[in-house]
């Protein structure tokens, strides 16, 4: 076991990844980026949104200073965008309480908001050289096999086992080769189905390998039946343009740019009458379709109507011509629509 974290290490110079943007630096502000954005995100999709960002956003400071709806605009599209509130919320924590310098201890970067403890851990290993364990799904699984360690990850008794685990085999040196190389070797080797196992550096020892127990192990996630939602999106059309309005800060698809929502047995031309003012002009029902989140499904119903000229737009609302409104921050199902829209 002693070898564990040096075999891990030697495969990474080899066989590891060493091109992706994030790397080839210890820049803290791109390495604590690429951390938010891999979190419940594949690399491939996260590479795009990465370069798009720095781009836009170079540095802390440029981050720190910019408009939240700009943030949320350049996300759009990679999900669970509390975490691009937190990464806006915490830039700027760092530059009122850190004079704008990334803290460099892995307790203080677990301070930030939307950083957890492996996240915090990755960070400071990666750009600080810190020696300290991360448990990302990627290294659960990983550790959950090479060790044994029967159950679902998620489990509380099983995570603690699995840090317990990850922090006894830390080597003494080289902590971002062997960090970035768990990381790896559970992306692109130790894959939850058909795992690559004659390829991995630590199969001589490996529980799951040696016991015939690779599908076995780690437990997958105990399946429960996810609650359906049902909801009417409208899109509300006058002269070219689309009516947006703000989602409230928390919750799904906060502080987003939306389609005004109702429920699926009210009448939509009725509806903007008596909330809007608005006078429908002809109202076309759209194939529904299906939107899932961690936790529900959403089934989406959406109604196009095409408005009278309106009257004054309400608090909280913004009407934007089609062709700009693709550039606004938009929660994925509304960007499909939208999308139609332009291109119809």
């Amino acid at each position: 076991m002693k070898r564990f974290a040096s075999r891990i290490v030697q495969w990474h110079r080899h066989h590891g990844r060493h091109d992706l943007p994030w790397q080839a630096t210890r820049d803290p502000y791109r390495i604590w980026l690429s951390e938010i954005m891999l979190q419940q995100t594949q690399v491939a999709t996260v590479i795009p949104y990465f370069r798009r960002f720095v781009a836009r956003f170079p540095d802390l400071p440029v981050l720190a200073a910019a408009h939240e709806d700009d943030v949320l605009a350049v996300w759009s599209g990679l999900g669970y965008y509390s975490r691009a509130r937190h990464l806006h919320a915490a830039a700027r924590a760092i530059v009122t309480e850190h004079g704008g310098a990334f803290p460099a201890t892995v307790t203080d970067i677990a301070q930030l908001p939307g950083v957890g403890r492996s996240t915090a851990a990755a960070i400071a290993a990666l750009a600080f050289g810190q020696r300290c364990a991360i448990l990302d799904g990627n290294v659960k699984r990983v550790l959950a096999r090479h060790g044994g360690i029967a159950g679902w990850p998620g489990d509380k008794k099983v995570e603690s086992a699995l840090w317990v685990l990850a922090g006894s085999l830390l080597p003494s040196t080289a902590i971002e080769a062997y960090t970035q190389g768990m990381m790896d070797l559970g992306a692109l080797v130790c894959t939850r189905s058909q795992p690559a196992c004659a390829a991995c550096p630590v199969n001589a020892d490996c529980v799951a390998h040696t016991q015939d127990r690779v599908l076995e192990l780690p437990a997958p996630r105990p399946k429960k039946i996810l609650p359906e939602k049902q909801v009417q999106m409208l899109l509300l059309l006058d002269r070219g343009e689309l009516m947006l309005e703000k989602r409230p800060p928390q919750g799904i698809w906060g502080g987003l740019w939306s389609l005004p929502e109702l429920a699926p047995d009210i009448d939509a031309a009725h509806h903007c009458r008596d909330r809007f003012g608005f006078v429908a002009l002809n109202q076309q029902i759209l194939p529904q379709f299906t939107h899932s989140f961690t936790h529900f499904k959403l089934q989406i119903r959406p109604v196009r109507l095409q408005l009278a000229p309106r009257p004054d737009t309400p608090p909280g609302q913004i009407w934007i011509p089609l062709a700009d409104a693709l550039d606004a921050a938009l929660p994925a199902p509304v960007r499909t629509l939208v999308r139609q829209l332009v291109h119809q």
